[in-house]
């Protein structure tokens, strides 16, 4: 793969560059670097004195990411490490306080092209999911290994799934046969269990989306990094710096909606968006991943 072009296209970067103004000796941190798609169009107004710290789980993308900014003015500085760390990671750094922290939630086209990782149901590829290989657990290890009971309730929970415990069923009764180990035979079987169903036969989305989604989630504890990502800003945050959180699905929006509600109740963020930005529909034809996407920016008090 050529690591000098940008693959992946960045969402919302066009909005996001019109909504947040940095100054010239700015300090940023892009806590989800990525193919560095966003810190390349914010960071070319920005001067030799500005940082940008970019944080990724995925050592690949932080590869890329040291290609694609090279050219960029400002000094950058590329750790491949979680953004529940960001605190740790700035402070390791000597960084206190910074003008803007920048988290897509999103995975890539890259990732999810990438068979190392396992995430897609369209190629056949082993049941991995882990975007971090440090973590130890993948998602072949919780669909052979939890009980019937606990593998309805991740679905239900992470995927919002509502037939949870049929897929649940299914998964239990098929592994009885054989162990799952790729994600081609887990989609086989999440459509078997939809197979006779009304959603089977009319849903607009593929039947194992949620239940992919709700196993990278649990795989990845992406829920609960968020959590510690949010909790951490405030204290991060020069006077009237920005956080921006671009989310995929209401698990993730809810937490982050929920967060600048209740620190803008305590007068610690003011809310710049009182409605999520979604994309527009030419971003939408131009790149069909930013379907769901929402937009939120808060700008601390």
């Amino acid at each position: 793969m050529d690591g000098s072009t940008i693959e992946h296209t960045p969402v919302l970067a066009g909005t996001l560059a019109e909504q947040i103004k940095l100054p010239s000796d700015g300090v940023m941190v892009d806590a989800t670097i990525g193919q560095g798609g966003h810190s390349l169009l914010l960071g070319k107004t920005l001067g030799p004195e500005a940082v940008i710290v970019g944080l990724d789980v995925d050592i690949n993308a932080v590869r890329r990411a040291q290609i694609n900014l090279k050219e960029l003015a400002c000094k950058v500085i590329l750790l491949n490490s979680n953004f529940s760390r960001i605190g740790e990671e700035l402070a390791g750094q000597g960084i206190e306080k910074v003008d803007f922290i920048l988290a897509d939630l999103g995975i890539s086209s890259v990732q999810l092209a990438d068979v190392e990782f396992g995430l897609s149901f369209q190629t056949n590829m082993p049941l991995d999911m882990r975007i971090d290989k440090r973590l130890k657990r993948t998602a072949a290890d919780i669909v052979n290994k939890s009980d019937e009971k606990s593998l309805a309730d991740l679905i239900y929970e992470f995927g919002q799934d509502r037939a949870s415990r049929r897929i649940a069923r299914f998964i239990v009764r098929q592994r009885e046969i054989e162990p799952i180990k790729t994600t081609g035979q887990l989609a086989q079987i999440v459509c078997k269990a939809f197979a006779k169903t009304k959603r089977g036969r009319r849903s607009r989305i593929h039947p194992a989306t949620r239940t992919f989604q709700a196993l990278r989630i649990a795989v990845n504890d992406e829920l609960e990094n968020l959590k510690k990502l949010l909790a951490s800003a405030p204290d991060l945050l020069k006077i009237n710096g920005y956080i921006a959180v671009i989310s995929f699905h209401s698990l993730e929006d809810r937490l982050v909606k929920s967060d600048f509600r209740q620190n803008g109740k305590s007068g610690i963020y003011s809310i710049v968006t009182k409605k999520p930005i979604v994309p527009t529909r030419e971003e939408i034809k131009e790149n069909r991943r930013a379907r769901s996407a929402k937009l939120r920016i808060a700008q601390k008090q």
